[in-house]
């Protein structure tokens, strides 16, 4: 039987739109072994609590540990608590806190990594050491569940800093302080304009001198940075430049296939927003990349990356959207609800076109019951689908 429903055209109308993709079968996988993967997960929100701009983050706890379930099943790593999660953008600190304890005493074999920054702290301009502070408050949370830490990138910093100076500051006292090795966090101003000239320069071959200093000065305190420019060609030339055993994890949702996949000499490892949405592929094409099938590997990512463009288009922060309307459509979840009220980032002609692209990418897993879901979205819009 066909399923089809009818969606906006982009024009103003409505157009008749027959589902044709083949989901990705979402067989349980083992780690892959030729590269780290994580998929930074979303959260659920409580559909039953306040979740409305400026209200304290309410969560969906069970919900939110099965997605993550989810992801560990398919052999994918969580990073916890990261942008993907809203940080920033309705997830507070007291509801972060709650998350990675929790996140973290389901994870299997250790594979989590959880995000620390500055966010706890109130809105305004604060000093380097109230900075240093927040840092370490956090990083002591992710110190005692054990977990690897993310140094994310703060948007407290980059208003208090006014050199490179500065952030070498912060960063080798928070460096000399972790226990274990840290994953480093560039995030380009595409997802967060607040973070615009991090490291202390506008320039981006500037800043990634600054970053490759820091990390030759902290090489055994250093397992990788994350790099979220969406620009292949810098996030290419700097991790030529990285230290024998430093990692480049790409966070370029526009090009991780071939990055991923890499050269004749380096390659990068994974710290995806969009491996949370597209997880059953991320999971069968890195397979394929460990069995040595390149080909397959092309063939299962290439349908993905039109979604993920989609769903990381301008304005690039709106991008959470995305992630949790797939999980939705896929049953992960029992509402199109986000903390914050952060459902309301993207138009319905903007998941129109999501759903589709979704569908030739093979990530409805249960077409039947998407196409239920969104019929019943459209239809509170205003739209007979």
């Amino acid at each position: 039987m066909t399923l089809s429903l009818r969606l906006p055209d982009g024009a103003g109308g409505l157009a008749t739109y027959e589902l044709t993709g083949t989901p990705v079968a979402a067989s349980n996988y083992e780690p892959a072994t030729t590269r780290l993967a994580f998929a930074a997960a979303h959260v659920v929100s409580d559909p039953l609590a306040d979740n409305s701009p400026g209200a304290p983050a309410a969560i969906d706890w069970d919900h939110t540990l099965g997605f993550r379930r989810h992801l560990w099943s398919l052999g994918l790593s969580v990073a916890e608590a990261m942008d993907t999660a809203q940080r920033g953008m309705g997830l507070d600190w007291p509801a972060t806190q709650e998350l990675i304890r929790r996140s973290a005493a389901e994870a299997p074999g250790g594979r989590i990594a959880v995000g620390v920054g500055t966010d706890q702290l109130p809105a305004g301009t604060h000093t380097l050491d109230a900075v240093i502070g927040a840092y370490e408050e956090q990083l002591a949370v992710a110190e005692s569940v054990g977990a690897q830490p993310i140094l994310m990138a703060s948007r407290a910093l980059c208003a208090a800093a006014s050199s490179p100076d500065d952030y070498r500051k912060v960063y080798d006292r928070l460096l000399s302080q972790s226990s274990r090795p840290v994953i480093l966090h560039w995030l380009g101003a595409m997802f967060d304009p607040a973070l615009d000239g991090y490291w202390g320069s506008g320039s981006l071959d500037t800043a990634a001198n600054v970053v490759v200093e820091l990390i030759d000065e902290n090489i055994s305190k250093v397992d990788g940075i994350k790099m979220s420019l969406l620009d292949a060609s810098k996030e290419i030339a700097l991790r030529k430049r990285l230290p024998e055993g430093v990692r480049l994890y790409t966070g370029d949702d526009f090009n991780y296939p071939e990055l991923i996949r890499g050269d004749d000499e380096h390659h990068s490892d994974a710290l995806l927003g969009i491996f949370a949405a597209i997880a059953p592929a991320a999971a069968a094409a890195l397979k394929a990349l460990d069995d040595g099938e390149l080909a397959k590997y092309e063939e299962i990512f290439a349908p993905t990356v039109p979604l993920a463009r989609q769903i990381f288009s301008a304005p690039t922060y709106y991008y959470k959207t995305g992630i949790a309307f797939l999980a939705w459509l896929n049953g992960h979840q029992p509402g199109f609800g986000m903390v914050g009220g952060l459902q309301t980032g993207r138009s319905l002609p903007h998941l129109a076109d999501t759903f589709r692209l979704a569908d030739a990418a093979g990530v409805l897993t249960s077409p039947e019951l998407a196409v239920g879901r969104f019929k019943s979205l459209l239809a509170v819009g205003g739209i007979d689908a």
